[in-house]
């Protein structure tokens, strides 16, 4: 339903990796640019591949794109993931190495919003040939958890609130505590959703597809907490290890003016890496889910991020 209004012609396919598992695949192939590297899309916790209905159509004018719902996620097979933190990111970063190998791409632009911001660089550190340029939305996961509540930026109250209801449980256990009123409840909490798609929808289509992706077993989501520490930091902040990252990937840092994702992480960034390319962009009017804000500007700047690989 969300993808209807696509115009572009794709395909869609569960593509199978180790140990029986599928990931759930949208590929858009262009016969004009089969020798431009491709755009892969990585979505955030909680996501799937339709939340980028708003730029699918656009993204794959130049340049074949493919985008997957992640190890966990969506439509996408939903193993038992590793208690251990690192453990769990590598079985995340594996998944999407086998994924390639077995989608035959010789290397990719990577495009990754929220938590798939934070598998694209860890992918990109393991497997660096095999990138061209890395596209960061609202990445999660980069700074370290603040020692202190009195740090120059207080931790957000819906935050703690979340924090403090969802602790003892995975984050989206209410969705499947409130069964088939699922539905309502991801429209009363977030209502924002339907707007950020209101050129596209008028009904409710989209927190049905969001609570559908998140009211199934939960096997992401559960790697996620595992990956975290209260109020949703992450335990292996990618900042410790960005000097891992080879400094002859460019990076591309985009953060909505009204998100309450902190920009500094990108400013940190481009300062460790004085000899590499790092663009940091601001879009104004949008929040997190910068993509779905506004579509027509994220599409433009990415397009031209991309504009700059073969």
């Amino acid at each position: 339903m969300i993808l209807r209004c696509v115009d572009s012609p794709f395909s869609k396919q569960h593509v199978p990796i180790s140990s029986g598992n599928l990931l759930w695949t949208l590929s858009f192939s262009n016969t004009n640019v089969k020798h431009k590297t491709p755009l892969v899309l990585l979505h955030g916790f909680g996501g799937g591949v339709g939340l980028w209905a708003q730029n699918l159509d656009a993204l794959s004018q130049n340049r074949h794109v493919f985008t997957l719902d992640l190890l966990g996620f969506g439509q996408s097979s939903r193993p038992q993931f590793s208690s251990d933190a690192q453990e769990a990111e590598d079985q995340f970063v594996e998944s999407i190495e086998q994924w390639r190998a077995k989608m035959g791409l010789e290397s990719m632009i990577l495009l990754g919003h929220n938590l798939g911001g934070y598998l694209a660089v860890s992918y990109s550190i393991k497997y660096p040939g095999r990138v061209k340029h890395i596209v960061l939305v609202e990445p999660w996961g980069f700074p370290e958890r603040p020692d202190t509540e009195e740090a120059d930026r207080p931790i957000p109250m819906w935050i703690k609130a979340l924090g403090a209801m969802f602790s003892p449980f995975n984050p989206l256990a209410s969705l499947r505590v409130v069964g088939p009123l699922g539905p309502t409840l991801v429209q009363t909490l977030r209502p924002d959703f339907k707007r950020k798609f209101s050129t596209m929808f008028t009904d409710n289509t989209v927190s049905d597809y969001i609570y559908h992706l998140n009211v199934q077993t939960p096997s992401g989501e559960t790697a996620f907490k595992t990956m975290t520490v209260p109020y949703g930091w992450a335990k292996r902040p990618m900042l410790h290890r960005m000097d891992q990252l080879e400094p002859d990937i460019p990076i591309t840092i985009i953060y909505g003016s009204r998100s309450s994702v902190d920009s500094c992480s990108g400013i940190t960034i481009k300062e460790m890496r004085p000899r590499s390319h790092v663009e940091i962009i601001t879009i104004r009017g949008a929040g997190h889910y910068v993509y779905a804000d506004q579509p027509e500007d994220f599409n433009h700047r990415v397009l031209q991020a991309c504009d700059k690989v073969d």
